[in-house]
Order: structure tokens, then sequence, then C-alpha cells
């Protein structure tokens, strides 16, 4: 059974100007679809990686897995409890114990008037657990010193916060953990530290973890699946060795072709096409359209559906012209 259900999920903003301002300019209301019919499954132990450009939808996705945000349509079950429409308290609870996120700026996130043992313990304490001696052994399994907890946030390095942060994630031994960009405000040498401590806890600890990332290598050398998203749309799951071998959406072809390679010094590759079209006014049929190489009269007027293709499931009219060709 996965521990994570994603189905038809879809979350809609109401970005409309006030009142007053649509009455004087005559201007009807305005609605951004940041997320339309995501389906995937996550199993326990495994890493599931959201990708996509900025605007994507990756970071409202991840708020609506962990209940920060609710989904307009579809659902989210994490262990076969949906969080938005489940009545049961006791359940809710239970669930939600098995949940944490570590967010993307680690000093943001850290309160800089609480010393590090409360911000790593808090959890904990808001069930009324005990919590003697918690903070100092979860430090030291993320690679600082016992003696930091009496330290406040700004006395470390990013990295260090960082580590911080996925101590504070720990302290309630959660099933599933979050990660919302988790290492791209740290230095590259630090990010591959970071990384390689998460993987290592994600051992030790039986973790799951659904990582956001716009970094491709990061989330070819972590995840179990990736999962590409463009303007709130799911158009291509695949393995890491599927994605990055046989790419057959276009948009993964484009983000993978201008992504640095080890050996690509000197290469000359074509900046990506265009810009992510408005997402309140997103294209008809396939939103990629516009900036694809090889749209059709389809691709412009019907929308594809997510489908399996092989190993992997893609959403694209012709995806078997691009795996052939």
């Amino acid at each position: 059974m996965a521990l994570i259900r994603v189905r038809n999920l879809s979350r809609v903003f109401d970005v409309s100007k006030p009142w007053l301002n649509r009455i004087l300019e005559r201007r009807p209301k305005a609605f951004l679809k940041a997320v339309s019919d995501v389906d995937f499954d996550v199993p326990a132990r495994s890493t599931y990686a959201l990708v996509g450009e900025s605007g994507s939808g990756k970071s409202t996705i991840g708020k609506m897995l962990v209940g920060l945000l609710k989904p307009s349509a579809g659902t989210v079950e994490i262990e076969g409890v949906d969080l938005a429409s489940e009545t049961d308290v006791a359940k809710i609870d239970a669930v939600r114990s098995d949940i944490q996120m570590i967010f993307q700026d680690p000093y943001a996130s850290l309160n800089p008037r609480w010393r590090v043992k409360d911000v790593i313990v808090e959890p904990v304490a808001s069930r009324g657990e005990s919590t003697e001696g918690l903070a100092q052994r979860l430090l030291e399994q993320v690679g600082l010193s016992a003696l930091d907890a009496d330290k406040f946030p700004h006395e470390f390095s990013g990295g260090q916060r960082q580590r911080i942060c996925i101590a504070r994630a720990l302290s309630s031994e959660p099933k599933l953990i979050v990660c919302d960009e988790p290492t791209s405000a740290l230095d590259v040498s630090v990010q591959a530290q970071v990384l390689n401590l998460m993987s290592d806890l994600k051992d030790e600890f039986g973790l799951t973890y659904v990582l956001i990332s716009h970094d491709l290598t990061v989330v070819r050398h972590m995840a179990d699946c990736i999962g590409v998203l463009y303007l709130g749309r799911l158009v291509e799951q695949a393995s890491p060795d599927e994605l990055f071998e046989k790419p057959k959406h276009p948009y993964t072809q484009m983000l993978l072709a201008a992504a640095p390679q080890m050996d690509g010094f000197g290469r000359e590759v074509p900046p990506p096409v265009g810009e992510i079209p408005d997402p309140i006014n997103p294209p008809s049929g396939c939103a990629f359209h516009p900036r694809c190489p090889m749209s059709q009269d389809i691709c412009r007027t019907q929308r594809p559906e997510m489908r399996q293709l092989g190993q992997a499931r893609v959403a694209c009219h012709l995806a078997e012209v691009k795996q052939d060709g």
C-alpha cells in the first residue's frame, strides 16, 4: 500500500482585485490554477521528486501534502486518511504526527528568539511528551554538537541551520518528510553534505521523502521516482534512469538539455524557448504547445491525458514519435 495517494489534485487561487476596483474597472474575477488534476503514488520508504520551473506548482503540492493548504478538488491520502475531508480527530492527529516539512530557507523557518533546543523539540513539546535530552541526541545525529543546543539560530552557518531544521523534522519520529528545495540556498559543497545526511537518515529511520527541487542533478541521485510538472500539471513520471536516458515529453527533454553537464564543456545548446504562459489565462490544449518544437493542431486543441508508455507515464500526444525519432 502506498503511503501517499494523490488523485485529481487541483488548487485554484482567487487573485482578483478588490471588489471596488473590479466594479470601477469593469473587470471580472481572476483565478489562478496552480495545480491541475495531478495523480501520483509514493510507496513507503521511497523518495518521490517533483521538478519543474518556477511557477509550475511544486511548492503548492508540497503544502497540500502536509495540510498547509486545502485542495480545491481531488484528494490527498496519507496512510489512507484524507486530511481535508476526514472528520475523526484522532485519525487526523495520528497522521499529522507522522508528517514533517523541511523548508527552503533554513533561517526564515527558525524562530530567531528561541534557543536551538526549543526549536528542535517543539513538535514533541506541543503534544505534551517528554523532551529530556532529545535536542542533544538529534543534534549529534545530524552532525552537530550537543553543546549547540543552547545557542541561537543566528550563531550558525546556512548548512548548519538546515541540519537544525532536519533535526526538528526528525524529533516527532515522522514517516513522511516533505522537503521543499532543502538545499537551494546552500553552497554546492554544503548541498552535498546535507543530501548525504538526508540519504543516511532515510535508511536509518525508514523515512519517506517528497523532494521538491528544480535541480535535476539533486533528484537524479536522491529519487526513486521523478514527476515533472509544467504549469501545474504532471507531464511525465519515470524512474531516474528512464527519465534521464529516454525522456519522452518535450518539456523534459528541454530541461535536460539545459542542465549543466560534467562533460559538456564547450557544447552549444540552444536556450529554452519562451516563458511559462500566464497561469491565469493558460493556452488551450496542451499548455506546452507554444514552446514545443513539434506541436501540431491536436496539441493546440486537445489536452493530452496522462498515460502509460513503456516504463514511464507521459502526457503528450506525440510521445511515441519522439521516442522513435
